[in-house]
């Protein structure tokens, strides 16, 4: 019997090597950038905004150097870029963040890339890592996907791990584990979000990048052997990351549930020691 969703117009054009790539596909979409204040955030906004996206940046301290990012951002292309205190770890937060954007337009898409490294092991910073690496980004992506939902939107969610939670590194039991966790639980709303919603839910795990993070250790020397062994040609760029978070966004993307680690092929060795 015949598909009845087969797209005999589409298979056609093919026949004729015929492709459609659209052009500045993220035009006029409003895209949340929560915790995007930084270099990897930066470097995300000003790319959507050269696409004439419209962005809303959340920021939860230092509103000094937020003023001074949309300040260099503003003429990146005829995007537009607006401010919103936000702590992601409240519920109110959560709320104020969504309802910025939403007064730009329908919101389709939502980057979270709001993290803490979480250096220690007490029981006090494992809790406190779980809330900011696991529990603020997911509640957040879950209430997104359920506006887009709501008002019958498609879109995209991307949430941000690390390489370190695929790789074990040593002494990163409380960041490593709520990336993991925070992995787990993308692919769990991708599947709730997912299907004729047409919401799609990805990760991006950036590896050793100057900016965000790992700048202080890459700074300090930490990761110097990694190039210096071949393991990897360079240090990661914010644009590399940038690139990632960017082709998840594509309206017309057929990905979802998925982890792209940034990492220049680290975590693809078994020699790092």
């Amino acid at each position: 019997m015949a598909s009845q969703y087969f797209d005999e117009t589409v298979a056609e054009r093919y026949q004729r090597f015929q492709f459609e790539f659209g052009d500045e596909t993220l035009r006029g979409r409003v895209v949340v950038l929560a915790g995007g204040t930084g270099g990897l955030g930066a470097a995300t906004a000003a790319l959507l905004m050269k696409e004439g996206a419209s962005v809303t940046v959340g920021y939860a301290k230092d509103e000094q150097r937020a003023r001074r990012m949309q300040e260099s951002l503003s003429t990146c292309g005829d995007g537009k870029i607006t401010l919103c205190l936000a702590d992601l770890r409240e519920s109110e937060g959560r709320r104020a963040l969504l309802a910025a954007a939403a007064a730009q337009g329908p919101l389709y898409g939502l980057v979270v890339l709001a993290g803490d490294p979480a250096r220690g092991d007490s029981e006090q910073i494992l809790r406190e890592s779980a809330e900011i690496n696991y529990l603020a980004p997911l509640l957040l992506a879950r209430q997104a996907a359920d506006e887009m939902k709501t008002k019958g939107t498609a879109g995209s969610i991307v949430l941000f791990s690390s390489m370190q939670a695929s790789y074990v590194f040593e002494n990163s039991t409380a960041y490593a584990g709520a990336k993991a966790a925070l992995v787990h639980g993308a692919k769990v709303l991708a599947k709730e979000a997912g299907g004729s919603a047409n919401i799609r839910v990805n990760v991006v795990a950036p590896g050793a990048t100057l900016a965000g993070m790992a700048q202080a250790s890459l700074r300090g020397g930490k990761y110097d052997r990694f190039i210096a062994d071949g393991i990897i040609p360079r240090f990661g760029r914010a644009e590399d990351v940038a690139r990632a978070v960017r082709f998840l966004l594509e309206p017309d993307n057929y990905v979802t549930g998925q982890v792209i680690t940034v990492d220049g092929g680290m975590t693809l060795r078994r020699d790092l020691r």
